[in-house]
């Protein structure tokens, strides 16, 4: 049965068929790098929650296609996605929290629900990363909590863009990120091991302002690890939206299967 689920999971995901302006130089603060991730950490936790639309494209060994969707975010827990196919047309629900997921393929009028585990987010997401850096991917943000009280190995200003390389003590692990100097939005970001081979990436662009925050509209993430690719262009997006919440009602007559 699981083989068979698994299936219609891969099946239904394989339908997938204005920038920031600047602000002039003058009034830019150089910030000392303490500051800095202070600010950037300060504008992920900004957003509260977040609705985008628009396409997104995976690209694995098991795959190489792209759809159009729609997601929104609740922080901390709460992540709903629907996947569209031609005209329009929903072809999946989903809902993830830390928790639980449900799963609900519309042709078939079929749920899925179960525990959430990270077999089962990287079976619906394509892409194996842990659910908070889910929630990050999607806004185009990167968690920093653990920088705020270390100073970088390496920082430096490369004209309009801050670097900063972070070492783990004990892992060895090397972290690089770039930021725009102006808009503050980090641009790239890598994860290297101790022998300096990329494992993880991330590449943001088409800058947008919401809620007083640099949210990238082009998103590209690489694990390098398990040879995933994941690419999302947003059409539009909001955050922060009032009494935001998810609307994830089954069918009365619905199949649910137990998984």
């Amino acid at each position: 049965m699981k083989k068979y689920i698994l299936g219609i999971l891969f099946l239904l995901i394989s339908f997938l068929s204005g920038c920031v302006p600047s602000k002039p130089t003058e009034e830019v603060e150089v910030l000392p790098s303490e500051r800095l991730i202070s600010k950037l950490e300060a504008n992920r936790r900004k957003i509260s929650n977040f609705e985008g639309s628009g396409t997104i494209t995976v690209r694995s060994r098991e795959m190489n296609t792209s759809a159009t969707f729609k997601v929104t975010l609740i922080k901390p827990d709460s992540i709903s996605l629907t996947i569209m196919g031609p005209f329009g047309i929903e072809l999946s629900q989903i809902l993830v929290t830390k928790d639980k997921f449900l799963f609900y393929d519309v042709l078939q009028n079929t749920a899925y629900e179960g525990e959430t585990n990270d077999d089962i987010l990287k079976n619906i997401f394509k892409i194996d990363l842990p659910f908070s850096d889910l929630m990050d991917a999607f806004i185009g943000s990167v968690n920093l909590t653990k920088h705020l009280y270390k100073p970088p190995a390496k920082y430096s200003i490369d004209g309009n863009q801050y670097v900063l390389t972070y070492v783990d003590s004990l892992s060895g692990e090397i972290t690089n990120y770039k930021v725009d100097i102006r808009e503050l939005g980090i641009t790239d970001y890598q994860l290297e091991n101790r022998n300096g081979a990329v494992m993880l990436s991330g590449k943001y662009s088409r800058f947008n302002n919401i809620e007083n925050v640099a949210v990238p509209y082009s998103i590209r993430i690489q694990n390098n690890r398990e040879d995933q690719l994941v690419m999302i262009e947003y059409r539009q997006a909001s955050a922060n939206v009032k009494d935001a919440n998810i609307g994830f009602r089954l069918p009365g007559d619905a199949t649910v299967i137990r998984w």
